[in-house]
């Protein structure tokens, strides 16, 4: 049997926090207890957002925590072209649409719409109908447009493909339990596959991501859960194999709110500049 093979795939866009470091340790950890390998991937595709100084902030907070990966380490702003090819395999497939929509008219539609498991509204479907001449015009246009999946559609070729009606997925525990999730991709509704201002999505490039680099073991905090469902139905589509997942806890701040690079949360940077120990924070994190 091949080795198992698990990965830590922080985004460049800000210092990473405690919450990270629980996530970076806990994957190292167990390919550690069961002979595996462990992977670090730079998710950059917003290209606007990353830094330079952040992905050797990440090397370096990993380093401290006594964390080795195998090198080299991929970086997804260098597979726009990957993401592109995934996305019209998936518009040959028919699921695909144009979406002309800005921000402001999607929330106008959407008025006290219902919300995805991340508490986004969800869209209101203002595009997944429209003719070809709309989609031309605005094409003649120039405007700019997203590319989003037709997600009842896309579920019912998924059935048609596995040939049952269920979409699941498996989880293990940190002892290595598995239990078998059913997957409810519909509460994404029409997911963006590629967005207007970068040529793929968190969506879609992890699903590739995780294919190419052989990715049996997804761990990752409880916060991505909920994602499991929208990729599985890409998994599906394109053929790509399924890792199992591991959600393991939240570290949250003292309001009960999970800690964030965009409200600037205490940095694992920060810490060790106060003084703190890889030891304090396996401390504060809980682990042994």
């Amino acid at each position: 049997m091949s080795r198992p093979v698990f990965r830590f795939a922080p985004s460049p866009n800000g210092a990473l926090h405690l919450g990270h470091a629980l996530s970076a340790l806990t994957g190292f950890e167990l390919a550690q207890r069961c002979g595996g390998r462990f992977l670090v991937r730079i998710e950059d595709i917003d290209t606007n957002r990353a830094r330079p100084e952040y992905v050797q902030g990440i090397f370096d907070d990993l380093t401290w925590l006594g964390i080795d990966w195998e090198e080299p380490v991929l970086t997804q702003s260098e597979h726009f072209p990957d993401y592109l090819a995934a996305a019209e395999k998936l518009r040959s497939l028919g699921v695909l649409y144009p979406c002309f929509a800005t921000r402001n008219e999607i929330v106008a539609a959407a008025d006290r719409g219902r919300l995805d498991p991340e508490g986004a509204l969800v869209y209101p479907g203002l595009w997944r109908e429209r003719s070809a001449e709309d989609v031309e015009r605005e094409r003649a246009r120039g405007q700019p447009f997203a590319l989003r999946i037709d997600m009842q559609r896309a579920i019912n070729l998924v059935r048609c493909k596995l040939g049952r009606a269920a979409l699941s997925f498996t989880e293990f525990d940190s002892k290595g339990a598995l239990r078998i999730v059913e997957a409810d991709p519909a509460r994404w509704g029409d997911i963006l596959v590629l967005r207007k201002e970068m040529p793929a999505s968190y969506f879609l490039a992890v699903v590739i991501d995780d294919a190419r680099q052989g990715i049996t073991h997804v761990t990752r905090g409880m916060d991505l859960y909920a994602a499991t469902d929208a990729q599985r139905v890409l998994q599906v589509l394109l053929d790509l194999p399924q890792p199992i997942y591991h959600h393991h806890k939240l570290i949250l701040d003292a309001a009960g709110h999970k800690l964030s690079k965009s409200r600037g949360d205490t940095s694992l940077a920060h810490l060790r500049s106060e003084g703190a120990s890889p030891a304090h924070i396996r401390r504060l994190l809980g682990l042994p």
